[in-house]
């Protein structure tokens, strides 16, 4: 087996697809790391968290997985499915894989975290996704559910770390309390500046969770109290397999997209600024060859920017499918390492119907919570601040002392040289 597994090292390895800076090159994910954790999946039944993302190379953990002799039992999805194809909040039932012959259960919609049943034939859990390091991005929110569900089943969690493409800064509003939903559960700005390990880590070592956690000497997490397991029966441990010469100086190229419509790293760098467009009217670029770097409404004047969302791989159902839009074509320019608000200050100015800018929710007796927008922000204040014609320096220097905060508890947690 080990012989077998040297042999891999060596071919795949050497057909990385990384694209990386040259003061920053060669770095290895968590999962390139098979000598750290298969003596951990040696002789057990795995259940594994995985997407289009979760390859070594050119070839899916998966099948690496299966190749060295580990037995998967279990395949778990994120958003957008376990080959990542699906649009945006789409839910998808439980099936089985034509390529793996593998169960596969969505965590996304109704489920959200593995239930007793779906891990009846599992010994180890084990997460490997691509992450973009931004709180909207449901892929951290699959991460809690996925620790919760590893702790209520008593099973140990292996996370395979992997580089954050915006670890890079750290920058947004903090979440605060009132306002979390799947696209924000923990009071984390908006660029949180973590790896998915570092972030599992924070979640733990802060009790974020929604039980309180005492940590044991060894390292584990004793829940005897809370869930009702007896002290030596509490199989419940983190173990990160760290990446290889990443730092959060690291500026990270992905080698596969890790949803339909962040495509390239341009939309990666811009997503943090450009995502506040789908609490509003205007189409934030689903649907184009651009999305999250256009976007636009048919109400904006029509000197600006043209275009007509259209259904394609990545939108079945893009907003203002196939109607005439006006706004603006940012893929050419370089997304700044902040949140970046001045183009939605602009298209609130310039929008005509100022009421019905932000999208309204469907409730009749709505609080500020229920509006999309302020899911997004983490708070109502951003809206407001909009509203009342406040500049972005303005609104971004309201949101310092909240982020000091967050800097030191972050500081913490971290395994990899800080920027």
């Amino acid at each position: 087996m080990y012989k077998k597994m040297l042999f891999l090292l060596a071919v795949f390895f050497p057909v990385m697809l990384f694209a990386q800076s040259a003061d920053h090159a060669n770095i290895y994910p968590g999962a390139y790391q098979l000598n750290e954790y298969i003596p951990l999946l040696k002789g057990k039944r795995v259940g594994i968290f995985a997407n289009q993302t979760s390859v070594i190379g050119n070839t899916h953990l998966v099948d690496t997985l299966k190749k060295l002799g580990v037995t998967i039992t279990k395949i778990f999805a994120p958003e957008h499915g376990f080959r990542g194809t699906a649009d945006a909040g789409e839910h998808i039932k439980t099936y089985v894989d034509k390529t793996t012959g593998i169960t596969v259960v969505s965590l996304y919609g109704a489920k959200v975290k593995p239930a007793g049943t779906d891990v009846n034939d599992v010994d180890v859990l084990l997460f490997d996704i691509q992450d973009v390091g931004v709180r909207f991005y449901t892929f951290i929110s699959s991460l809690q559910y996925f620790i919760e569900g590893a702790i209520e089943n008593n099973l140990p969690l292996i996370i395979l770390d992997r580089p954050n493409p915006n670890g890079f800064y750290v920058d947004g509003p903090v979440l605060e309390p009132g306002y979390k939903s799947f696209v924000g559960m923990q009071p984390v700005p908006v660029v949180y500046g973590m790896t998915i390990g570092e972030y599992a880590k924070m979640l733990l070592g802060e009790n974020m969770l929604p039980w309180k956690t005492s940590r044991k000497s060894d390292g584990k997490i004793s829940m005897a109290e809370v869930l009702g397991f007896e002290e030596e029966h509490n199989n419940f441990r983190l173990t990160v397999i760290k990446c290889k010469n990443y730092t959060h100086k690291s500026r990270y190229i992905l080698p596969v997209k890790p949803s339909p419509n962040l495509a390239d790293m341009n939309a990666i760098y811009w997503y943090p600024s450009t995502c506040f467009f789908e609490g509003t009217v205007l189409s934030e670029g689903r649907g184009t060859e651009y999305p999250f770097r256009i976007f636009g409404h048919p109400d904006l004047p029509d000197s600006l920017y043209a275009f007509t969302p259209k259904t394609n791989a990545g939108a079945q159902e893009p907003k203002l499918k196939d109607k005439r839009c006006y706004g603006w074509n940012i893929a050419g320019l370089k997304a700044p390492a902040q949140v970046q608000l001045d183009w939605l200050i602009n298209a609130y100015r310039l929008f005509p119907d100022k009421a019905h800018f932000f999208i309204l929710p469907r409730k009749i007796d709505a609080d500020p919570s229920d509006y999309f927008f302020n899911k997004l922000a983490g708070n109502q204040t951003l809206m407001q601040q909009i509203k009342d014609g406040l500049s972005a320096k303005e609104i971004c220097a309201s949101w310092q002392p909240a982020l000091n905060a967050f800097k030191a508890t972050r500081k913490k947690y971290l395994l990899y040289t800080d920027f």
